[in-house]
């Protein structure tokens, strides 16, 4: 639970001076509480930062191209020494979506597993040495992993669809 003292959030176990100077080294006393006017409150509604700014309030699912007030493209500014100035570079402006984070984040996380074994792969190219079949059933889960839900995630049609790929993440150990 959380606690307010004149509709502020207020922490019990920090010292608090009240108005007429009094000193308290906490509020952890329902009495001392109850005096002040500290009362109690429910928490706040909790949800996942992952996906949502606020309570029901999701995080943008698709990439935007984005654009002023009077609907005209925005492009990405970049530095122009001649001017000394930010001008437009010919790159639109793209705030990405949770579709987009979440697919990096599945290609970064399989990169990341198969740099393990990478070495095999080049030793094989290079020298002809076997790949060990443990390590070719690893890979090859890897990817089509990756696959899976690269191709899950960009089939997402709201937030909640899209957590719902996330939490079934099964990647291979």
């Amino acid at each position: 639970m959380a606690f307010e003292l004149n509709g502020q959030p207020i922490s019990i176990d920090r010292a608090y001076t009240a108005p007429d100077g009094t000193k308290y080294a906490n509020l952890r006393d329902p009495a001392i509480r109850s005096a002040l006017g500290v009362v109690e409150v429910p928490d706040p509604e909790s949800y996942d930062q992952r996906f949502y700014r606020g309570v029901n309030n999701p995080k943008l699912l698709n990439d935007r191209e984005e654009s002023d007030e009077e609907g005209n493209p925005l492009y990405v500014k970049v530095y122009d020494p001649e001017t000394e100035s930010m001008v437009d570079s010919d790159e639109r402006l793209v705030t990405r979506g949770l579709k987009s984070q979440w697919i990096a984040q599945v290609k970064q996380t399989a990169g990341s597993m198969l740099a393990q074994t990478d070495w095999m792969v080049i030793r094989k190219a290079e020298r002809d040495v076997a790949i060990p079949e443990a390590t070719q059933t690893f890979r090859a889960a890897v990817v089509a992993e990756a696959d899976r839900l690269e191709a899950a995630i960009a089939g997402c049609a709201d937030v909640e669809a899209l957590i719902e790929v996330i939490n079934s993440q099964a990647w291979p150990k």
